[in-house]
């Protein structure tokens, strides 16, 4: 996989448990102030998706990922 699916794959697990975790009607519910784990990367979504920039692809290619083409 390169640094790009990578990164997308992250983002949407990150949401995903986020939200299992603080959407009251979840069985695991912890608190609403996961949310805004939700809120943090979908802000990310949106600048890298306006400016072409993404620090944690950024940070995967440092880790020696391929980037995507």
């Amino acid at each position: 996989m390169t640094s790009w699916q990578i990164t997308r794959v992250f983002a949407g697990v990150f949401i995903l448990v986020t939200l299992a975790l603080g959407a009251p009607a979840s069985p695991l519910y912890v608190s609403a102030w996961w949310l805004w784990g939700t809120v943090f990367v979908g802000a990310n979504l949106l600048q890298s998706g306006l400016t072409r920039w993404c620090p944690m692809e950024i940070f995967m290619r440092k880790l020696g990922l391929r980037a995507g083409a």
